[in-house]
């Protein structure tokens, strides 16, 4: 996510806290928190497919998503 766009959820929610937001704001702010959880999610996705774990043998197993898999 754009770092312009963080700064925008920021001063929305500075703006926020000092002032009833309008409509128009309430409804760019929801965008761009949905937005901002969306690309956290994928980065840690990412972040988890390249993760790998290492039993006391050396065998690297990858990291698997438990609700694919069934565990």
């Amino acid at each position: 996510m754009e770092q312009s766009r963080i700064n925008r959820i920021n001063e929305l929610a500075r703006a926020s806290r000092q002032r009833e937001l309008t409509a128009e704001e309430k409804a760019e702010q929801t965008k761009l928190r949905k937005e901002y959880v969306a690309a956290f999610k994928a980065s840690l996705v990412a972040q988890l497919d390249n993760t790998y774990i290492i039993d006391e043998n050396g065998n690297k197993t990858a990291v698997r998503d438990r609700k694919k898999h069934g565990n």
